[in-house]
């Protein structure tokens, strides 16, 4: 792998810039408390962080409504301490990606401002604008995401603008050509100033249907949901093929700056990990994607069983050049130990869960992003109505409780003020079950995730096969899962026992496979014998054949 290419097989630490380290005590993170904790950051073994939105926003949606792509939000810090910890990083060896937010900007932003004083100024199509219908509605039945209908009215255009999301996110209209010159130099910016390369939101929304023709209803069957988006097959206002144009466009200004890569989102819409391929395969598309998928779904041997399947049958079709990443957590979802619990409800999540979590995603097919406190095990914080600070949360409790509980303040010191991260009030409230699960409390301890979690990505790094291999399901019963990652000669079949109970192996399984130290994995015993949430790496001789799990009819 060329120096290049330092983002295949890599993993890649999210930040969320709010609720990592605060240092001047108004209760919200920033930039310096970032710089100030790489060291811990790089003694993670990861390659690279991802720094979600710090530019200047209202922060109607926690900064993915940017109203200035070009500099940095007061609440931060400043441009110089983003230099700071762009330096500070590269010292340490990390690489870093940065949130860039093209489907939509703030109504806050200049251009906006402009486009909507007019339907004749210089960018009055900057943003989808359209008439209203005859009754006064909106022109189609598009919704947004976060509830409602996804036009919102503008009363001095007399004209509805598009918002896939808050109505204070409207949609840009990447049709028009010098909206993307006016992006594209606005990255170029940041890439000068020697970011390793971009995380693209809500690539699916980059661009509509021109006509803007109605959504058909989906097969939705059941109560009607609390969020209708689910009612509607989003033909039109989101997936649109000529949206690659737009991701060749952004891989050449990448393709400027040497070792610089994009990371794309992917919706969970049908069709989800298909569009990752398509995304990333090709040397006029983003380097890679992941996509929301495995984050909505459920963590059951039918469900991993699929993924593994989606994968081997993409590959198979993309071959080696399409390149997915993945994650079980982030911060738009429930935390993957809280949302996958076995427990659920009754009990913290087994030790061993959390472990098997990790193991399994870092041992698939493609770079890993990690989200902070990931390391730590922490789980979805609980909070109450009066605590949310989220939109999405506030407009659908008590259903959906929204994105607050994963984004509560990362726990750095168990008896500190606020767990260490601010000497303020938190702009969230730190969780009381994360205290036990601090970073001061496990680092003294041998025995905690956080050191596996180091253990096992520094033993990650010398393995090809998982980070560069191709990978083949393997049939297994449930609950096992299982597949071989193939690298130049190396082959390495991986198991994993996706329940609370010891499953034995069957001996043809372990034919000709010797056990991989070093992972800190729980693996079988002399007998054979996977324990609860085990894991198996083992090494296979490179031309052994392997039986492929049998796809569905």
């Amino acid at each position: 792998m060329s120096q290049t290419e330092w983002w295949r097989g890599a993993t890649i630490y999210q930040i969320y810039p709010r609720s990592f380290l605060d240092t001047n005590g108004d209760g919200v993170g920033d930039l310096p408390g970032i710089t100030a904790r790489l060291p811990y950051i790089a003694s993670l073994g990861v390659d690279a962080i991802w720094l979600c939105p710090f530019f200047p926003s209202p922060q109607a949606d926690f900064g993915y409504d940017v109203s200035d792509y070009t500099a940095v939000d007061p609440r931060f810090g400043t441009l110089a301490d983003f230099d700071a910890l762009l330096a500070r990083a590269h010292a340490l060896g990390l690489k870093v990606l940065i949130d860039q937010v093209w489907s939509h900007s703030s109504d806050r932003h200049p251009w906006f401002r402009e486009s909507r004083s007019s339907r004749d100024n210089p960018r009055a199509d900057w943003y989808v604008w359209a008439d209203p219908s005859p009754d006064g509605t909106p022109p189609n039945n598009w919704l947004s995401v976060f509830g409602g209908a996804a036009w919102a009215w503008e009363p001095r255009r007399r004209q509805y603008y598009l918002h896939h999301f808050l109505s204070q996110q409207p949609a840009f209209n990447l049709h028009n050509p010098a909206v993307m010159d006016a992006l594209l130099e606005a990255g170029a910016f940041w890439l000068d100033r020697g970011v390793d390369g971009f995380r693209l939101d809500a690539v699916d929304f980059l661009l509509h249907d021109r006509a803007l023709r109605s959504n058909p209803a989906s097969d939705w069957s059941g109560p009607v949901p609390a969020k209708l988006f689910a009612l509607q097959q989003h033909q039109h206002d989101m997936l649109q093929p000529e949206a690659a144009g737009l991701l060749g466009r952004i891989r050449g200004l990448l393709d400027r700056y040497p070792g610089r890569a994009a990371l794309g989102e992917i919706s969970s819409q049908p069709g989800a990990f298909a569009r990752v391929l398509a995304c990333t395969s090709g040397q006029d598309r983003l380097h890679m994607a992941y996509t929301l998928s495995p984050l909505r779904g459920a963590f059951d041997w039918a469900t991993v069983t699929a993924l593994v399947e989606a994968q081997g049958e993409a590959q198979g079709e993309a071959g080696a050049e399409g390149w997915p990443c993945w994650s079980f957590s982030n911060h738009d979802v429930e935390r993957a130990v809280s949302r996958w619990n076995p427990r659920r409800g009754s009990a913290p999540p087994d030790p061993a869960f959390a472990r098997l979590l990790m193991a399994l995603l870092l041992s698939l097919r493609g770079s890993v992003c990690l989200y902070q406190g990931e390391e730590l095990g922490l789980g979805e914080a609980i909070l109450q109505e009066d605590e949310l600070r989220d939109p999405f949360g506030i407009a659908y409790w008590p259903e959906f409780r929204g994105r607050d509980g994963s984004r509560t303040p990362m726990p750095w010191a168990q008896h500190a003020t606020q767990a260490g991260f601010t000497t303020g009030t938190p702009w969230l409230p730190v969780c009381p079950d994360h205290r036990t699960r601090a970073v001061d409390v496990q680092e003294t301890d041998p025995h905690s995730l956080l050191h596996w979690t180091r253990r096992f990505l520094a033993w990650r790094h010398g393995q090809p096969a998982l980070r560069l291999g191709t990978l083949t399901p393997v049939a297994l019963p449930a609950p096992l899962v299982g597949f071989v990652r193939r690298h130049e000669g190396a082959a390495v079949l991986c198991v994993f026992n996706l329940s609370d109970r010891a499953v034995a192996l069957d001996p043809a399984t372990l034919s000709g496979a010797a056990v991989l130290a070093g992972s800190g994995c729980e693996g079988p015993d002399a007998a054979g014998v996977l324990p609860p949430f085990g894991v198996l790496h083992a090494t296979l001789p490179a031309m052994q054949p392997v039986a492929p799990l049998p796809l569905p009819a």
